[in-house]
């Protein structure tokens, strides 16, 4: 039973630190759409 327990463990940190990698050399792409938004004074403090 340890065994079992210790290889999940380390398949749950092997698939986290591989996430990590993953998100940590992803080269996100920029959006490529303008956005233009008006935004009324009334949010503004005076």
């Amino acid at each position: 039973m340890k065994k079992i327990s210790t290889m999940i463990i380390f398949l749950a940190l092997v698939l986290v630190g591989g996430a990590g990698a993953f998100l940590a050399t992803w080269r996100i792409p920029a959006p490529t759409s303008h956005m233009v938004k008006t935004l009324p004074d009334a949010r503004f403090p005076q």
